[in-house]
């Protein structure tokens, strides 16, 4: 089951109104989606669900289907691509701007908990990790399975923050010399070998920033991010305001630069005397500290920990 993170205090900054054009970038299983759904559906506004995992776009329609036999008004259009893609998907559609976006990053709990796509490092299962199965793209499997040493390591350091990438990436290529590394459990045992047994005992499971990078790497998610966030100011209306939820720090870091880049209003040189580039702001930045979960919604959803949320208002 899904449980959607910071739901009443995601939908309390978007403030979505009656009647709005709503684009929830990352669909999952449309936990937040549904209440943006009902929000701007009533006064027959639109709500645009996009994700690149078909069953997420499954699973939503005959949902949404019912807000929109409820409410009596509205349209709604369900669209599997990445959000890298945003400026192509909204073109595609008859609108000239969005008032509400919301990205919600990550994995959700059932693509986790589904034993077929390894994004879990608890459970065995192929060493997949693709969030659109029908992608033309390496798997984790692959990357393990053929990437250089020192690729595998950079991935690991850069996407995982984890400081035993090299040890890590070292075992990996030994182990793949005798056995090609095809489930998660057999990558599991290979960190775990290669993490010394005092370093393991604290920070969570040993292969849970490994499991990270290679998922992040495999669906190019920082780019996309980026791209996203680009595509989504680009796009929201005046005073449209846009939503993130990250839940590590590499996805954090580039809402909070492209966040303040897009509030700044001067980009000249510091030893300049006096601003030459005439930049705009952009964006206002409405969380200036990220809103965290309580204790008590962590304890319920132990998922949540290390969630963000950082909302702008277009300018």
């Amino acid at each position: 089951m899904h449980t959607p993170v910071l739901l009443a205090e995601t939908l309390d900054c978007l403030n979505p109104a009656s009647g709005n054009i709503a684009c929830d970038a990352t669909l999952g299983r449309a936990g937040h989606g549904s209440l943006l759904a009902q929000k701007t559906m009533q006064g027959g506004g639109t709500y645009i669900g996009i994700d690149l995992d078909a069953d997420a776009i499954t699973a939503a329609r005959p949902m949404l289907e019912g807000i929109r036999t409820d409410v009596g008004a509205g349209e709604f259009f369900l669209i599997q691509g990445s959000f890298a893609n945003l400026d192509s998907i909204l073109a595609s559609i008859d609108i000239a701007y969005v008032d509400t976006f919301l990205f919600d990053l990550g994995v959700s709990s059932p693509q986790i908990d589904d034993l077929q796509r390894g994004f879990s490092f608890k459970h065995d299962a192929p060493l997949d990790m693709r969030l659109d199965q029908g992608a033309d793209i390496p798997t984790a499997a692959d990357m393990v399975n053929t990437l250089e040493k020192q690729e595998l390591s950079r991935i690991l350091r850069d996407y995982g923050e984890e400081k035993w990438a090299s040890r890590i990436a070292s075992f990996i290529v030994r182990q793949r010399e005798s056995t090609p590394i095809s489930t998660s459990s057999q990558l599991v045992d290979i960190i775990k070998a290669a993490i010394p047994a005092s370093a393991r005992r604290a920070g969570g499971h040993p292969a849970k920033r490994s499991f990270q990078a290679l998922r992040i790497a495999v669906n190019g998610e920082l780019d996309a991010l980026q791209r996203g966030l680009e595509s989504a100011i680009r796009w929201a209306a005046s005073g449209g305001r846009i939503g993130v939820l990250t839940f590590h720090s590499l996805e954090d870091r580039i809402v909070k630069r492209s966040f303040a880049e897009a509030e700044k209003i001067c980009n000249c040189p510091s030893d300049l005397p006096l601003c030459m580039c005439v930049k705009k702001a952009t964006l206002e930045v409405l969380t200036k500290r990220p809103i965290v979960p309580s204790e008590e919604e962590i304890s319920a959803n132990p998922r949540a920990r290390s969630t963000k949320l950082r909302v702008a208002q277009k300018i």
